[in-house]
């Protein structure tokens, strides 16, 4: 199995033709402080233990936590910016965890895998491509582990 570090969207783009069960890719990392994490939660969640430090710290959390929609958000980021998938990441559904809290100071990095590829029978200029991805921290802990289906384009016949 190959892994590819991919950090830039402004190599060559990747077509359903180029991509293959257990090919993996890596993207770059994002850090996440306290501000944003309470910025994040003030407007999209906004819970105690994703707001205030002493709130969160009586919680289950026991300290600050981001709020998976946070990670999630991030992880779609760094996707974005790290998959230089032909015609973007079209996401078709997902299914998601977060077995472990993001917290303030944490370094985030995505590491996908393909794990089917499958054409379209009904429109044959695209197809599907399930991946999980780990949203590991800076310790290689999994805060985030998540399957999808992204809606991947051929690679355009020439002439």
């Amino acid at each position: 199995m190959s892994e590819t570090a991919t950090t830039s969207p402004t190599g060559p783009k990747l077509y359903l033709d180029d991509l293959y069960p257990g090919q993996r890719h890596v993207t770059g990392t994002h850090m996440l402080d306290a501000p944003g994490i309470k910025a994040f939660a003030a407007q999209f969640d906004p819970q105690p233990f994703h707001l205030d430090e002493e709130a969160a710290g009586h919680s289950f959390f026991g300290g600050l936590a981001a709020s998976g929609w946070h990670t999630a958000a991030v992880t779609m980021r760094l996707m974005v910016d790290g998959l230089p998938i032909a015609g973007g990441v079209i996401g078709a559904g997902a299914d998601i965890t977060w077995p472990a809290p993001t917290r303030p100071g944490d370094i985030l990095q995505a590491h996908c895998e393909i794990l089917e590829v499958k054409p379209s029978r009904s429109r044959p200029d695209r197809g599907m491509i399930t991946m999980r991805t780990e949203t590991r921290n800076q310790r290689g802990e999994v805060v985030q582990l998540m399957t999808t289906r992204v809606v991947v384009f051929r690679r355009p016949s020439e002439g």
